[in-house]
């Protein structure tokens, strides 16, 4: 591992585009002589993970690139026009989770807030003898010894999912995509690329400060070529190289030296309802209910998402 200041984490980010795809060439092809081609790129559909797949087979400088495996997670959230840009990749191979979101969501509960405030919500709501300390530490933000955490600290204007009429969990990403994920490569022995960006939250940030883009300890070793780039790094990539991109993002157009996409700026999971309290209007499911109005009732009505944006305070018409 390779740990780094924030001095050098913000050099980085802030080179230029050639220099970030010579820096994912190399952390590529190491990737690959580490496990003897033994990789698979997660593809998604998204952006992201589009400019990683065309990085890892086509500016690689390694014999055997092109034929790198692309895996696609189809968890029942993917919009539909991420999937039917799936299908116009060859070499993608399709694999699924055990258990649907609705399934889910009735198993586990809803993912409200962010990934930190859904497991502590949950946490909250499960007292017992064994987290009281993770509870007072959720709760006031101090830990056993006595030091101040506030990272760790329930933020106010969440507190009330400890009382809310439904369940609350972070495990929805665990179960729809780090679980097929992690069989897959259990079963066929592959390790993964990932189109993850240190930029995207102070948690990434942090992570890649400690390892740098690859892995090789631990229980899941990952490389993530794409760390230090930015969202414009992305965008700029994309028009560069002329690459095609689902639908639902529209076009990518400049103003003022920013680039940016017509239609969705991000896709994801059509239904999650991480960050969705920070979002202008229209949010995500307002812009379903346009996109795709049986989606939309099937997730307001059906999975009664209705009665968790009502208790967040988030519109859905």
């Amino acid at each position: 591992m390779t740990k780094i200041d924030y001095t050098e984490y913000m050099r980085r980010v802030n080179l230029p585009l050639e220099e970030k795809i010579e820096m994912a060439q190399c952390t590529i092809e190491s990737w690959w002589q580490k496990w003897n081609g033994k990789v698979y790129v997660s593809f998604s559909g998204g952006k992201d993970s589009t400019v990683l797949l065309d990085l890892v087979r086509n500016k690689s400088l390694f014999d055997g690139a092109k034929d790198i495996e692309g895996i696609f997670c189809d968890t029942g959230l993917e919009y539909p026009e991420i999937k039917e840009f799936v299908k116009t990749f060859d070499n993608i191979k399709t694999i699924r989770p055990k258990l649907s979101f609705k399934q889910v969501i009735e198993k586990y509960g809803y993912a409200v807030g962010s990934k930190k405030v859904a497991m502590m919500a949950r946490i909250l709501r499960h007292p017992h003898d064994k987290n009281v300390a993770t509870r007072n530490l959720h709760t006031t933000g101090y830990t056993q010894d006595g030091r101040y955490i506030p990272d760790m600290k329930m933020p106010a204007k969440w507190m009330k999912l400890v009382d809310a009429p439904f369940e609350v969990s972070d495990k929805c990403c665990n179960a729809l995509k780090k679980e097929p994920f992690h069989d897959f490569g259990k079963q066929s022995g592959k390790r993964p690329f990932l189109g993850m960006k240190a930029t995207d939250s102070r948690f990434r940030r942090m992570s890649y400060m400690k390892t740098g883009c690859n892995i090789y300890d631990g229980q899941n070793p990952v490389s993530n070529p794409l760390s230090f780039w930015t969202e414009q790094d992305i965008l700029k990539y994309l028009c560069k190289y002329n690459l095609p991109t689902a639908s639902v993002y529209g076009n990518i157009v400049e103003s003022d030296g920013i680039l940016s996409t017509t239609g969705m700026q991000r896709t994801g999971c059509m239904w999650c309802l991480f960050g969705i309290s920070e979002e202008k209007t229209p949010n995500r499911l307002q812009i379903l209910k346009e996109l795709h109005p049986k989606l939309y009732d099937y997730a307001i009505n059906d999975l009664n998402l209705k009665q968790v944006l009502e208790y967040i305070g988030v519109k859905y018409e």
